[in-house]
């Protein structure tokens, strides 16, 4: 036996043994693509073991042997195995996989979906949490508490109630028949879910625009140019390679005079996923709606969006609906405008008047005529958008608002070297908690941008207050051999977005992890991300760190003001794209019998209502809509712009108060982003707010002057 085998062989599974590293982190350089089948086995083993000793505990249930056992059964060393690994296996998924890794999860998925099933149905586990829920309910009848429970505080009644629901919403009412049918199709959906999600990660770098004629550079800015030429020269090719990552096809749709190729472009990103092939997702599309729609039926509901709301702000889709009508009443006639603008442009720019603007043109018009009235683009910005700069100004607010700082931390394993560690400081100088960034795209990398932990926060039986360990991972503008990443405004916005997402993680500060941190109902949990993007075109906020990359000039006031004037550029078109979103989400998870519609002409109809522009045959938003399909949004969608509402809403009273106000900013902290799930969203907000948000501050901030009266929704939703 060699030295390796015998290593080998007395090797232990990191996740099996403490981390022994900087505040617990992963120690990713430690771990092996075989370490997580083991670990997932264990943990799943661990997991029945400790239910089993609930579910027979011969005393009667409590809230403290039953509730608070199961959320908090962190075991030997602190930790939930089961949880430890599942972390990090669903975020290597989806910032560093590789096919073993999709392999793995294709094999892994029906296992762990059966686990979560037979947790969920347990009866006997079940009716010790039935008998805790009933005792507390009869209490607040009668107002006595029978011998052996004590009072419980509004958290965790909260997460009594919560306990309850989640058995009830998950079939423990059901027969034996009905239990079985729902693990059949929660293990169907949850295995579509991840082949949709590597479907649609596969074809989007499976495409790559090689140009090798310079002529067909023209118009290009030179970050544009250069970032191609180094992606080409990383796959060992010559010339410019662009890719459907943001950071390569937003600039080319944006600024390519080469006509020809932006509709290449533009085809190839909006037919993803659309053709009958392996990679193909229309039939699990609507296979997904229907496993969902039965799901809801299944529980007593009439549909899944029905399901859904019950537990979110909106209450019920007459809600949902009546906001994006509202929305579309309020906005639709500006859209108009703006796109009538848009395609004046194009006749000045094209050399045919009979050939009209396609939607392959509308980036490009929309760059010409924002620099025709504003005499503002996104690469006049770049230079003073550095992304070390960057770092530090969003850092740089939270220690102004909240007094947190961040130190990088190069002991902290990181999964990749794209990703920095953090470590964050309280004001009073105590640990918080560890921050990961991710900001670059690459091959094995989802697009788009999101949060996510690797640790989550919890207060354990020896009453320690166990921090959090957040990421945010995000698909910015790379670094190049001539110039570091210099970044767009809408990356520094993308960039404040997810991070008002790692401070609701990060300011966490309730005793079950259950209800900290996001894990809030999700019309709600986009308010925090929402409200820091408020800052972008804030002049106070822009002086404290857009310097030019080369000269350190601070950005000049005149340009300033121009971003300040160019803020409600295309913002009614913006408002309707989301809307339109909505509007398809709901018409799919509004279904009430077997969905066969073609999705393609199904998706023209559905967010017909908010779409001002002739639809193009071929293309497909449903296809490459994760987050409906597989990233927890079903039904949901809608809370973008009813978080924008309270975003808009908050906002205006730091705008009062002053926007660095840390009077302000400590409400806003205490009472929602330490707050996680622990009450009502609503009661959180008006706590915070003194009041109930209106679209008002929306509408202003937008400079939209309401035309019309808004409709009843009763039969807008039939």
């Amino acid at each position: 036996m060699n030295e390796n085998m015998a290593a080998d062989k007395e090797r232990v599974n990191p996740f099996f043994l403490p981390y022994n590293t900087p505040h617990e982190t992963v120690p990713f350089n430690l771990i092996r693509l075989e370490d997580y089948e083991e670990a997932f086995m264990e943990g799943i083993r661990r997991e029945d073991e400790e239910i089993d000793k609930i579910v027979n505990d011969p005393a009667e249930p409590t809230f403290d042997n039953t509730i608070a056992r199961v959320d908090n059964s962190k075991g030997e060393h602190y930790y939930d195995l089961l949880g430890r690994v599942s972390e990090v296996f669903s975020n290597m998924l989806s910032a560093e996989t590789c096919d073993e890794l999709d392999d793995l999860a294709q094999k892994l998925d029906p296992i762990l979906t059966k686990h979560a099933n037979d947790v969920s149905l347990n009866p006997k586990l079940f009716e010790r949490t039935k008998h805790v829920y009933e005792v507390y309910e009869e209490a607040k009848k009668t107002g006595v508490l029978p011998e052996g429970h004590r009072e419980l505080t509004a958290e965790e009644h909260h997460l009594l109630e919560d306990e309850y629901e989640g058995y009830v919403r998950s079939g423990a009412l059901l027969d034996e028949t009905g239990k079985e049918r729902l693990r059949q199709l929660t293990e169907e959906g949850s295995m579509l879910s991840l082949q949709f999600s590597q479907n649609l990660l596969k074809e989007k770098k499976a495409f790559q625009l090689l140009i090798t004629d310079p002529a067909q550079l023209d118009g290009l800015p030179p970050t544009a140019r250069e970032a191609a030429a180094h992606a080409a020269s990383e796959e060992g090719k010559q010339g410019w390679l662009f890719t459907l990552d943001s950071p390569s096809y937003s600039p080319f749709m944006t600024y390519s005079t080469q006509r020809d190729l932006r509709k290449k472009m533009y085809m190839a990103y909006n037919t993803l996923c659309t053709h009958h092939n392996k990679t193909g997702n229309l039939d699990i599309c609507q296979r997904l709606v229907n496993l969902r729609r039965e799901v809801a039926q299944l529980l007593g509901y009439e549909t899944y969006a029905q399901y859904v709301l019950k537990h979110r702000m909106a209450t019920d889709t007459e809600h949902v609906y009546k906001l994006l009508y509202d929305l579309i009443d309020a906005y639709k006639e500006k859209a108009i405008e703006e796109r009538h603008e848009l395609e004046e442009m194009w006749q000045r720019e094209t050399t045919d008047p009979a050939d009209t603007m396609q939607p392959w043109d509308v980036s490009f018009c929309s760059h010409k005529l924002q620099l025709e009235r504003y005499n503002l683009d996104a690469e006049m910005l770049r230079p003073y958008f550095q992304l070390d700069r960057v770092i530090e100004g969003v850092f740089g607010l939270a220690t102004r608002l909240y007094g947190i700082t961040f130190k990088e931390n190069k002991d902290i394993p990181v999964y990749h070297p794209d990703v920095k560690a953090y470590e964050v400081f309280d004001r009073d100088g105590s640990y918080l908690a560890v921050f990961y960034a991710d900001f670059h795209p690459r091959k094995g990398k989802q697009g788009g941008a999101w949060m996510t932990e690797f640790q989550g926060q919890w207060v354990d039986e020896k009453g320690r207050n166990i921090r959090p360990h957040v990421s945010v991972v995000m698909n910015l503008t790379k670094p190049t051999p001539e110039k570091p990443a210099l970044l767009t405004l809408g990356e520094v916005e993308t960039f404040l977005h997810e991070f008002g997402h790692s401070l609701h993680g990060m300011f966490a500060n309730t005793h079950y992890e259950a209800l900290s941190g996001t894990n809030v109902w999700w019309d709600f949990v986009e308010l925090p991300s929402q409200f820091m993007e408020n800052y972008s075109v804030e002049r106070d906020f822009l002086r404290t760190f857009a310097f030019h990359y080369q000269t350190g000039e601070p950005m000049p006031d005149e340009l300033i003001n121009r971003i300040i004037r160019s803020r409600n550029f295309m913002v009614a078109m913006g408002c309707l794209r989301q809307v339109s979103f909505g509007l398809l989400d709901m018409a799919y998870y509004t279904q009430r019998e077997e969905f066969n519609a073609p999705i393609i002409p199904f998706e023209k109809q559905a967010w017909s209502d908010a779409i001002i522009a002739p639809q193009l045959p071929d293309t497909c938003m449903t296809v490459q809509f994760s987050h409906i399909m597989s990233g927890g949004y079903a039904a949901g969608y809608y809370s973008y712009k009813w978080a924008e509402v309270l975003d808009a809403d908050a906002f205006s009273l730091f705008k009062r108060n002053g926007i660095f106000d840390q009077a302000t900013a400590q409400s806003f902290r205490d009472n929602i982003l330490s707050k996680g799930g622990t009450e009502h969203p609503m009661t959180l907000y008006k706590r915070f707010r003194g009041q109930e948000p209106t679209i008002d501050a929306l509408l202003e901030r937008n400079n939209i002057k309401r035309t019309t009266i808004p409709h009843d929704q009763q039969t807008r939703t039939s």
